[in-house]
């Protein structure tokens, strides 16, 4: 059973035992409504009501006794707080299901079964699971109902390569992928042409029998065929896969299989485009922008002037973090476009470039907090954090950091260069001994990052 969560940021003690403690004890509070404000389960728990034998799913009613057989399935990082609301709703109604969490993921289910797996990058139970998804997709039929959680991080928790490409080569591929400074969407177009079920291919298999998607965005825009791509028509093709690979220079890179079946692609190979009138409802029940929207909210809520500045920020991880340190320098200095005390926020998902022997840890909202803390350094009115919602970014054990004007002197007096850890992409252990990394483990949702800047 998952458990209801108010408090998400799990060092709150020595996030705010340092450096401007008034910012950073709103910015904690309004780190954790935001986070709150994203959750998958009392979201869909919001959206579904059964009276009787009619199941109502926002405006939509189906009558349940026309389907012999319900089955809930999916994956991703926040689909197990879906999985949990389905089956408190629907109970033994469910004749059977499959999800796929990552490792680490606490959620008991009594109607459907349970595969962990790799993220984010993917291991032989993605291959696994994704088998046992398509196989389990082959038996229903026109009779059935089947209700899709399926969520942000399914790319790598659910792996079926195309005959003929080694799933050695797809783990190749999926690395390379993510160092390339590609963004989600970029790489998810890739990944759906060297993929069975990716690209609206599981729907393909799942079709007639009528599918309901609910789903959490972590895409900028809500995209549909990015975020729950295996079971909604698919509008990228593969002539936009060799395109990104002609931008990212990855060509040379990629396995020599994988180069072959991209060059080679065509409309024979390519993924399901439209399925006309075919039983298909899709709901993003919590879109991208959740956690920005909550943690605005909340900051007008504690008396900051608020201002949502975008929810599609993209680009390098370091650049962005300079380009927010410059806007809190302006509104301290000319108190534009806020005078203090101000909130911004912003949202959207930065990128980092590294190379294929980068050995550094952190991720791309630790990144964006350690260089907005060398913009920020000696301006003690000033707090910025950056924040992945999922509580992971990257490949370290933190979702991101919270900076304010002593972070660089904290680190000087301890000996370390903070310019140095930005060259090698190295943002974790920094911000680690200038208690700066945010920890709140996984949150149980997924949306996009946030972005907070805070000025008194």
């Amino acid at each position: 059973m998952l458990q209801e969560r108010t408090h998400y940021v799990a060092n709150r003690e020595g996030l705010t035992s340092h450096g401007n403690l008034l910012l950073r004890h709103a910015a904690v509070d309004i780190i954790d409504h935001g986070i709150g404000s994203a959750d998958p389960y009392l979201a869909v728990k919001r959206l579904l009501h059964l009276n009787g034998d009619i199941f109502q799913v926002d405006d939509l009613e189906f009558e349940l006794g026309r389907f012999k057989r319900i089955f809930i399935l999916g994956t991703g990082k926040a689909s197990p707080g879906i999985a949990q609301a389905l089956e408190e709703v629907l109970g033994d109604r469910i004749t059977d299901g499959l999800f796929i969490f990552r490792y680490g993921t606490r959620v008991d289910l009594n109607h459907a079964r349970v595969i962990y797996a790799s993220h984010p990058y993917p291991d032989d139970n993605s291959y696994r699971g994704g088998q046992l998804m398509m196989e389990l997709a082959k038996t229903f039929t026109a009779d059935d109902l089947v209700i899709a959680g399926i969520t942000g991080g399914s790319s790598a928790l659910m792996v079926l390569p195309v005959e003929g490409l080694l799933f050695e080569d797809i783990q190749q591929a999926y690395k390379l992928l993510l160092l390339s400074g590609a963004d989600i969407v970029e790489i998810n177009t890739i990944r759906k042409h060297l993929s069975r079920i990716k690209g609206g291919q599981l729907a393909a298999e799942i079709l007639p029998a009528t599918l309901i998607n609910l789903t959490v965005s972590d895409v900028i825009g809500d995209m549909l065929d990015y975020i729950t791509c295996p079971t909604v028509p698919d509008t990228s093709t593969f002539e936009d896969a060799r395109r990104i690979m002609d931008l990212y220079k990855l060509w040379d890179k990629f396995p020599a299989s994988i180069r072959k079946y991209l060059r080679n692609g065509g409309p024979a190979h390519e993924t399901p485009k439209d399925f006309g009138d075919l039983p298909l409802h899709s709901f993003v029940v919590v879109p991208g922008d959740a956690a920005c929207v909550g943690a605005y909210e909340r900051a007008r809520e504690l008396g900051f002037n608020g201002m949502f500045l975008t929810s599609m920020l993209k680009g390098e991880a370091k650049d962005a973090g300079t380009m927010f340190a410059s806007i809190a320098k302006e509104v301290l200095i000319k108190g534009r476009p806020l005078n203090p005390p101000c909130a911004l926020i912003a949202g959207g998902e930065n990128v980092v470039t590294l190379d294929i022997e980068s050995n550094g840890s952190g991720g791309p909202n630790q990144e964006f907090a350690l260089s907005a803390g060398l913009e920020i350094d000696g301006y003690d009115r000033i707090a910025i954090a950056s924040i992945d919602t999922d509580g992971i970014d990257g490949i370290a054990d933190a979702a991101g950091g919270l900076v304010d004007g002593t972070t660089r002197a904290v680190l000087k007096n301890k000996g370390i260069d903070p310019r140095i850890a930005l060259q090698m992409h190295d943002s974790y252990p920094v911000l680690h001994q200038a208690g700066d990394s945010v920890v709140t483990g996984f949150t149980g949702t997924n949306v996009n990052d946030l972005k907070l800047l805070l000025v008194e």
